[in-house]
């Protein structure tokens, strides 16, 4: 495995050591605590971080309060924290600050050894508290940007989507195709990837709720789960019939369409004229010409669904998406 420092890495190694300093610095007790903090406080995401943050805070207040409650009122014995524990830790999971629960048991461990509740100790452990939490949320206020990941994901997929129409489009004419299929493998890995990837990008903008390249992936894999779906029966066709090549002739325009400036709209009248010209042609004479021409029949009726995901995707009318997404999905 190769060794690899991550930018997460680097913000909590930092967070810990500025933390320590802080609290140090300013004379608390039991200033380690603080680092302890901040490592657990830097997540991969804003939201994820600050989630935690406020997650801690909410479960060493709690921890406190029940501290001076039951050491004060029964006495500061081991057996009163096992007694504390049994009602803290489901208070810590009702209030939803359940992630807390570990960093405020070493709060509650340092009141314990203090041996009294005093407000100078208070002070202290709410000053470790807020070093530390405060720290975590500084180092992950920058994040670096996926933008530039995310736009390489969408040009390796729409490659992988050109390659497979390809692909159905030389078998629609010819019958033959020494394809491999390892575009469909490596295309689903890739979604997924992107998929993960752009959530990530939303948790780290707080002012945001979605994203457009998380619409756009979703989009793809839904379009992906369609030609999944029609390359069996495409593919498995024994008998080669003049719709074919028709066929085959729309499925190589609406690849070459993938670009800016398409509409979804141009490929559905084309297919929509393609549907009725297959209406108007004479019955099948064999079984086998019956089965041919319903399984291109079932495909122009999947590629009608394909091409009406993409019209469902109102995003690529803004500003921000022509900017951010060059490449419009068909």
């Amino acid at each position: 495995m190769k060794f690899k420092i991550g930018y997460r890495t680097l913000k909590t190694a930092l967070g810990t050591a500025v933390s320590i300093i802080l609290a140090q610095y300013i004379g608390l007790q039991n200033f380690t605590s603080a680092g302890i903090l901040t490592i657990l406080c830097i997540k991969v995401t804003k939201k994820r971080s600050l989630r935690a943050s406020w997650d801690r805070i909410l479960a060493c207040v709690i921890a406190m309060t029940f501290s001076a409650v039951f050491f004060e009122l029964i006495g500061y014995h081991p057996l009163v924290i096992g007694l504390l524990l049994l009602f803290f830790i489901p208070v810590a999971v009702m209030a939803r600050a359940a992630d807390g629960i570990v960093s405020s048991s070493v709060i509650m461990l340092h009141i314990y050894s203090a041996g009294q509740v005093t407000p100078a100790l208070i002070v202290n452990e709410l000053g470790i508290v807020l070093i530390g939490v405060g720290v975590a949320l500084i180092m992950n206020l920058y994040m670096p940007s996926s933008d530039d990941k995310l736009e390489e994901y969408q040009i390796q997929i729409e490659e992988n989507f050109k390659r497979i129409f390809i692909e159905i489009g030389r078998f629609l004419r010819t019958g033959d195709s020494n394809w491999g299929g390892v575009e469909l493998t490596e295309t689903a890995k890739l979604l997924e990837k992107a998929k993960a990837l752009a959530f990530q990008d939303v948790e780290n903008h707080l002012l945001r709720s979605e994203n457009l390249y998380y619409q756009y992936f979703k989009i793809r894999e839904k379009q992906f789960d369609i030609i999944e779906r029609v390359l069996p029966s495409v593919t498995s066709m024994p008998y080669q019939v003049k719709q074919g090549e028709m066929v085959a002739e729309f499925v190589e325009e609406l690849l070459k369409g993938i670009k800016p400036g398409n509409t979804v709209l141009f490929y559905l009248e084309k297919l929509y004229r393609l549907r009725t010209e297959f209406v108007d042609m004479e019955l099948p004479n064999t079984r086998e010409e019956f089965e041919a021409r319903a399984a291109l029949l079932h495909f122009v009726n999947e590629m009608e669904q394909y091409l009406l995901l993409k019209r469902s995707f109102k995003g690529l009318n803004t500003e921000e998406t022509n900017r951010k997404v060059t490449k419009e999905a068909h």
